[in-house]
């Protein structure tokens, strides 16, 4: 696989990098970060320039998840019956994870982004809980733009040395993963302190009649 790949790239390269990122949000088993190590092996080697190649890649991405986000929030449930979709979302594990979206809401869509089993499941799941596509975008652009220029910068700067490239990609994402989980464990445990230090509302005085 890899090596079809770097042939891909070698010859065809942005659009290599726009197609097969497109098929990793409706399912293809590959993890993201290999095309996007690619896009930067390439822009080590000069074969394209970052920037074009990051909005490329980034604009694949964000379509991608819209395919299983767009199947949860127009069939829900229904959508699972379909062979491909059920492997994807397995039905043991969506009451879980249905219920963690439903605790901590956007923090769960955006968080998804930095776990690659939980991408198509995790947006499967905010669509057939009614997220706004507006919003939906939003949390998944804000995830886009911090790891995709990342990981093709770590191609271009590591383009040399695959191993080298491997550790450093593998730390990057643990890192990230837990800076995002650690915002939101804080986030939620703050608005917990809130909601117990805030005295509930006291009735307002009935009216007084005017004479």
């Amino acid at each position: 696989m890899n090596e079809i790949l770097g042939e891909l790239f070698g010859r065809y390269g942005y659009a290599t990098a726009f197609i097969v990122l497109l098929l990793c949000g409706i399912g293809l088993p590959l993890p993201e970060e290999v095309p996007l190590i690619g896009a930067g092996i390439l822009v080590h080697e000069e074969e394209v320039r970052f920037l074009p190649m990051v909005v490329v890649c980034g604009a694949a991405i964000l379509l991608g998840d819209l395919v299983p986000y767009t199947l949860g929030r127009r069939y829900g449930l229904r959508a699972l019956k379909v062979a491909w979709v059920r492997r994807i979302v397995r039905p043991e594990r969506f009451a879980r994870m249905e219920r963690r979206f439903a605790e901590h809401g956007g923090w769960a869509t955006f968080a998804c982004r930095f776990f690659a089993g939980l991408r198509l499941p995790g947006y499967f799941i905010a669509g057939t809980m009614g997220m706004g596509v507006g919003r939906f975008l939003l949390l998944d652009a804000l995830g886009v733009a911090i790891t995709v220029p990342i990981s093709i910068y770590l191609g271009r700067l590591f383009g040399g040395s695959v191993e080298r490239l491997e550790h450093s990609m593998a730390g990057l994402h643990q890192l990230l993963a837990f800076l995002v989980v650690s915002m939101a464990v804080i986030l939620l445990m703050r608005s917990r302190s809130r909601r117990r230090s805030t005295p509930p509302g006291r009735p307002s005085p009935p009216e007084v009649p005017g004479p």
